[in-house]
């Protein structure tokens, strides 16, 4: 009997996920990280109101406001819609225009979309395989999706969402209202969205590798 318990005990420390492999709340402790979990391959879908709690962190949270500082920083620079001018007035222009871009854009595509098409607005971190396939996988993403009842299809969620609150964005971007303009709009916003999905994917790894390593072992 000791050593079958022994055995049992050994059986489960052993299929016992690691400490690194569990998706923090927030990557370096500030950007918002609500809608990541580790995709065991049995994962329950979640109700409307959690959509819409998760669409509202990610909406909300301060880091948000400072993604939008680094944006309206960009676009002053490159003088974008030279309409908002230059200076001090300008930049808050650019940085209200891109705070509701960020805004608008994460309510409709992880919280207002998905509750309306059944689609999952969580990202299912793989964990596993090379770099290059979990990269690959991570920035798709935006394309693909899992539906309420665990399908896998096209991400209208994330496409929609996101060309939707690039064409409420001509109503106060006077400058970049053509279509080319609303294309680039667009593919930067998609692009910001799988680069943050890649973050996701391998951010439980650089903490471990990076931050943890160092630290003395629990007892």
């Amino acid at each position: 009997m000791p050593k079958q318990e022994d055995q049992a005990d050994s059986a489960a420390v052993s299929k016992a996920p690691d400490k690194h492999d569990s998706p923090d709340k927030r990557i370096l402790g500030v950007l918002p990280n609500y809608r990541t979990v580790q995709d065991t391959g049995d994962v329950e879908p979640i109700p409307s109101r959690r959509k819409m709690w998760i669409a509202s962190k990610d909406t909300f949270d301060y880091p948000i406001w400072v993604l939008a500082a680094g944006f309206a920083g960009l676009y002053q620079i490159e003088n974008e819609n030279p309409s908002f001018g230059q200076g001090v007035k300008g930049y808050f222009k650019r940085y209200g225009t891109s705070l509701a871009d960020q805004m608008m854009g994460n309510i409709l595509t992880e919280g207002v979309f998905p509750v309306l098409l059944h689609e999952d607005p969580r990202y299912f971190r793989r964990g596993t395989g090379s770099k290059k396939a979990r990269t690959w996988y991570a920035a798709t993403r935006i394309f693909v999706t899992r539906t309420d009842a665990g399908a896998r299809r096209v991400n209208f969620s994330e496409l929609l969402g996101n060309s939707i609150a690039v064409g409420v964005s001509n109503a106060y971007y006077p400058d970049d209202r053509d279509l080319v303009d609303n294309l680039h709009k667009l593919g930067l916003q998609l692009g910001t969205d799988a680069f943050s999905n890649v973050l996701k994917e391998f951010w439980p790894d650089i903490k471990h590798r990076f931050f943890e390593k160092h630290r003395d072992p629990q007892p």
